[in-house]
């Protein structure tokens, strides 16, 4: 079995795996990428993807057999620790011009998507935000992020930036790093991200199915993803 998934599942996806009785091959890349390959004629049985677009796409273009929610996820800060000052939080670290912020880029990362909802939702204040963020991540012509290295980590102890704006999954392990501190945001301003996968065969069919068992779910809110799971979406077929 083939599939292609997002990069922030890189991590849990072993995990995953070792509970799914076939083997299954996975590359990882930004989601956005992964979309435009499977639309050029790249074949797999599963794309995971950090949002729900990408297959509904595919579905609509009918490359796709059928769209399942499986996971979500949320936004945090992680910041540069001796960077920050008393009394700052989410909002004031954004909004501060002596900060450098990078992202992950729009339109080929999901990620990057979403956190140009997050500066939507802080309206006259996200549109100054937006104009200063630096796209450093998931782009076509972006660095890759060194093996085993978190995005927010390289980014900010390579001297890239101070501020990254990431996926909340990986907060636990970003608090255990020396140097940097990670700060929640507060759900009214958060975009929910929701993780979805196209069947593009009916051996994809399987590992769906199970994406969106109770030992799935276990797994993956175990490494900080949100509840997902809406149910399968398939073609609807015209009335005669």
């Amino acid at each position: 079995m083939r599939v292609l998934a997002a990069g922030s599942l890189r991590r849990v996806w072993p995990q995953l795996m070792a509970h799914f009785p076939e083997a299954v091959e996975t590359q990882f890349g930004p989601a956005g990428l992964l979309r435009e390959r499977i639309a050029s004629g790249e074949a797999c049985d599963l794309f995971a993807s950090a949002n729900l677009a990408h297959p509904q796409s595919l579905l609509a273009a009918g490359r796709a057999q059928s769209v399942a929610a499986f996971a979500s996820n949320s936004l945090c800060l992680t910041v540069r620790s001796e960077a920050l000052r008393d009394g700052d939080d989410w909002l004031s670290v954004l909004t501060r011009d002596d900060l450098r912020i990078a992202t992950s880029t729009a339109g080929t990362d999901p990620s990057g998507d979403y956190t140009q909802m997050l500066f939507d939702r802080m309206g006259d204040a996200g549109e100054a935000v937006r104009k200063r963020a630096l796209a450093l991540v998931g782009g076509r012509s972006s660095a890759p992020v060194p093996a085993g290295r978190l995005a927010a980590e390289w980014i900010i102890h390579s001297g890239q930036a101070e501020v990254f704006i990431g996926y909340a999954s990986y907060a636990a392990l970003l608090r255990e790093i020396t140097g940097l501190t990670v700060l929640d945001i507060p759900a009214p301003f958060n975009p929910r991200a929701e993780y979805g996968c196209a069947v593009m065969t009916a051996q994809g069919q399987r590992l769906a199915d199970f994406l969106q068992s109770e030992k799935a779910k276990t797994i993956l809110q175990n490494e900080g993803f949100l509840p997902g799971g809406a149910a399968l979406t398939r073609p609807t077929k015209p009335n005669p």
